[in-house]
């Protein structure tokens, strides 16, 4: 017998720890999808940025979709979109220090 979505959606989330699963995955979801979502926003195709970078489709495929990157392949990846990397440090007393990236 098919279950009800809505059912099977309070199973899950009165699971223990299910709130904090979800909002990981959550969270994870979101930051892999950002660069994706930026170069859309640029109406910039994964091949033409990959032309652009001189690397393959794939590549920048995998970028988008890494669990951890290097900043230098950020740094590269955001250039080719025509943008510049710019990282900061923010302390929790709210002191923001810019950080020098090497080149």
């Amino acid at each position: 017998m098919a279950k009800n979505f809505r059912d099977l959606q309070q199973q899950v989330r009165a699971r223990p720890g299910a709130p904090e699963r979800l909002a990981a995955l959550r969270q994870k979801t979101l930051a892999e999808i950002a660069l994706y979502d930026l170069r859309r926003e640029r109406e910039i195709t994964q091949a033409s940025l990959a032309e652009t970078l001189d690397i393959s489709q794939p590549a920048v495929s995998k970028i988008e979709h890494a669990d951890d990157i290097r900043v230098s392949t950020l740094r590269n990846y955001l250039h080719g979109l025509g943008a510049e990397l710019q990282l900061q440090a923010v302390f929790s007393d709210g002191e923001t220090i810019a950080i020098a990236i090497n080149r």
